[in-house]
């Protein structure tokens, strides 16, 4: 499973994309930040921000979008930006009928280091040994971007499954509904076309 991590904002938006499966060894791809200028009028930041990302995701080709949950701040002005870029990413993926996850960041936490209220630094530690990184990723919206993408890897398809099965399970209950299985045949063409160059749209 190939899952790009969101971790949103105006100035940085840091994008991060890991591969593997719950229970094995992770790899990192890619991570990076898509920057924008607080001098820059709002529409063209969110214009940069939604090429930077449709960029990144065409590049890379993920089965899924792991983006941070927006949470009450008390500076409402940097709350309405995160989310506004939160907004960019979730469109995108919505635009190429990619499933996303929307995680908090203390989910994320927990994930990577079993601690929801872990620092940054914690954070960062453990995103760099679980991915077997030489060196941090940097800034901190890089790290936390992988930390998403590793949360989703780990709790993403196992939720999805428990929601099958519990809808399976139910009276009358059919198993996948047609949108699910209409998403699965998306993720199987476009895994097959990854390994032909193309994308698979």
């Amino acid at each position: 499973m190939r899952v790009m991590g969101v971790d949103p904002g105006l100035t940085r938006c840091g994008v991060g994309v890991v591969e593997g499966v719950p229970g094995r060894p992770l790899r990192m791809l890619h991570v990076s930040v898509v920057r924008t200028s607080p001098d820059d009028d709002i529409a063209l930041r969110l214009l940069g921000i939604d090429q930077g990302i449709n960029a990144l995701i065409d590049e890379w080709r993920p089965d899924a979008i792991a983006v941070e949950r927006v949470f009450a701040q008390h500076n409402v002005s940097t709350v309405m930006g995160t989310a506004q870029a939160a907004g960019i990413a979730l469109v995108a993926a919505a635009r190429r009928g990619l499933p996303v996850g929307m995680h908090t960041p203390s989910e994320a936490k927990a994930a990577v280091t079993g601690n929801g209220r872990a620092d940054k630094a914690q954070v960062t530690a453990m995103v760099t040994r679980l991915l077997g990184l030489e060196t941090p990723p940097k800034p901190a919206d890089a790290a936390d971007a992988l930390a998403l993408a590793i949360c989703h890897v780990w709790r993403g398809g196992a939720q999805s499954r428990l929601a099958r099965a519990r809808r399976a399970a139910a009276p009358g209950g059919a198993g996948m509904t047609q949108a699910e299985i209409n998403a699965a045949k998306l993720a199987a063409a476009r895994r097959a076309a990854r390994g032909k160059g193309g994308y698979g749209q």
